[in-house]
């Protein structure tokens, strides 16, 4: 028996349930669904990965007008790669009633497929807040028989800036709809967003004593900063791992830790908001045909990213929020497999490990670094795997056998011959650099002098001022250039990512600007594509004073 019946929904919906296997409803599917099914305007609040989907769409498809040729339903997530995923889980509802039809409507895609959509009049939309305005403004898009509003991951629309464009979109929407809006968390603008445009909404708060899977084996690693790629690279040796997903901060870092492991030899493609839309599908399909076996990514990209298979995942920069941590992990150990969960540190970061560790109600592992014997026993074990697999699939080959008979020949000891055939097949042909090895014990477990660390602050300080590097150019206002305009400029030209900026100072014919030092080598690499007279930089000791 599937034991959503008790919620009296269609059979239609219970045989496309049971054919997912879903069979059980969640938390946050059991509180919502009898609520929304009431017509009540409802905010739930769960973590990423809770069937917050479901929890909304069953009602939606179950009170929508499946006769009507209007748009009735409008869904607002934050990404297009969200949107896409929660019209694929609504198609899987749909499969049994072919009646209700959707669009999804997100920047990137060309307006042309969007409008061709809307013409085949949709009950339900799906979209992105930004494009949503933008049909809205282009007369394409009408909310004047909207029934159902749903908010997913309001939070994280919140964060990306589309407080405005949510605001203006509910105002122009009847107010005699039931409102529903689902988040992670609930800072104060979706509390006001809630008093302003729901009517008395009901509130499901899901919590769990654990927000991370006990299925993933999470660990983390301690080395100094300079030493997190090639940190990264003995994980990646010794583990072995076929699907790998790295989390990055910045842009600037994700395009930094493709090319780095490109040279390194591994298939690897990143993801991050300035890839245009045909880019980023491209990237996606490539590791999910698994044409790449390591996607590096932001947290902002990796939204609405829902693929099985993924055998690790690794923090090459530990979140900056405790809830990106639990969202990262959380795209291993899915439908019920096991997965790995690695983050590399540095000892700056402790206090934020052991933050996570407070949020999370788990301890993460200190690991060792793999040392070089380590990586070469577990490449080894690889390889003795390999073999004796392919003995048994090899048995009745005879192509070789005459080659066979002459080697025998030569020495009685087959140790000789084995060692060179597996010389030759023997493919980690990398050097690791040494990676100097630093306490990893709590910061409660440390006891250190206020004058030591006024020192290091001091050190710090001092360090950050020698990666800043102060460049001068031959531009300025008589050009009608903004810092915005340079700043985009730079990136589309040189790759140079907005991260790298620090100050910038435009006069009328020069600008002058803050660099991180590590950026310096992208103008050196494009230095000979433009011409001195129409682009020049200069090196300075500091910026000029304001005059």
């Amino acid at each position: 028996m599937n034991n959503f019946e008790k919620f009296n929904i269609s059979n239609e919906i219970i045989k496309s349930l049971d054919k997912e296997n879903i069979i059980e409803p969640t938390p946050i599917q059991e509180e919502s669904i009898p609520l929304l099914l009431e017509g009540y305007d409802l905010i739930g609040q769960a973590k990423t990965g809770t069937g917050k989907t479901f929890a909304y769409s069953i009602p939606l498809l179950e009170r929508i007008d499946k006769n009507s040729k209007n748009i009735l339903a409008l869904i607002l997530c934050p990404t297009r790669e969200l949107s896409i995923q929660v019209a694929n889980e609504i198609k899987k509802l749909i499969l049994n009633n072919k009646s209700i039809k959707i669009a999804t409507i997100y920047g990137g895609q060309s307006y042309e497929k969007q409008f061709k959509d809307l013409k085949n009049n949709p009950q339900i939309i799906i979209g992105t807040p930004g494009r949503i305005i933008d049909m809205m403004d282009k007369k394409k898009l009408s909310f004047s028989n909207i029934k159902f509003l749903i908010l997913d991951e309001a939070d994280e629309m919140l964060k990306m800036g589309f407080q405005e464009d949510l605001e203006k979109i509910m105002s122009n929407m009847p107010e005699d709809r039931q409102t529903s809006l689902f988040s992670a968390t609930m800072p104060p603008f979706i509390k006001n967003l809630a008093k302003k445009y729901m009517k008395d909404p009901k509130n499901v708060v899901i919590e769990s004593k654990t927000l991370t899977v006990d299925l993933i084996d999470e660990k983390v690693y301690f080395c100094k900063r300079d030493s997190k790629k090639d940190l990264l690279i003995r994980l990646l040796d010794y583990n072995q791992f076929k699907c790998v997903m790295i989390f990055a901060n910045t842009k600037a870092m994700v395009d930094e830790l493709v090319l780095f492991l490109q040279k390194s030899g591994f298939r690897c493609d990143g993801l991050h908001g300035d890839l245009k839309q045909n880019m980023r599908d491209r990237v996606m399909q490539s590791f999910r045909t698994s044409n790449v076996d390591i996607l590096v990514a932001t947290d902002v990209a990796a939204r609405g990213i829902d693929i099985d298979g993924i055998d690790c995942v690794i923090n090459f920069d530990v979140p900056n929020e405790n809830e990106l941590y639990v969202h990262r992990i959380g795209r291993t150990a899915r439908a019920g497999m096991t997965g790995v969960a690695l983050t590399i540190a540095t000892s700056k970061a402790k206090g934020r490990i052991e933050e996570i560790e407070r949020y999370t109600k788990r301890q993460i592992q200190r690991d060792e670094i793999p040392s070089v014997k380590d990586i070469n026993n577990s490449l080894n074990k690889k390889l003795y795997l390999s073999i004796i697999e392919n003995i048994e699939k090899y048995k009745d080959i005879h192509d070789y056998d005459g080659l066979i008979q002459k080697l025998a020949r030569i020495d009685s000891d087959p140790v000789p011959l084995l060692n060179a055939l597996l010389k030759m097949i023997d493919y980690n042909k990398r050097e690791y650099k040494e990676i100097e090895i630093i306490s990893s014990r709590r910061n409660s477990d440390n006891k250190k002098s206020s004058s030591k660390s006024n020192k290091n602050q001091k050190n710090n300080k001092s360090s950050n001022n020698r990666d800043i590097i102060i460049l001068e150019t031959n531009i300025g206002k008589n050009d009608n250039v903004r810092p915005n305009q340079l700043v985009n400029y730079f990136h589309d030209e040189f790759m140079i990512h907005r991260e790298h900026f620090g100050k910038i100072i435009i006069e009328d014919n020069k600008t002058y600007f803050e660099v991180k030092k590590e950026a310096i080598r992208f103008f050196k690499q494009q230095k000979k594509k433009y011409n001195k007279k129409i682009l020049t930089f200069k090196e300075l000791k500091s910026l000029p004073k304001k005059k």
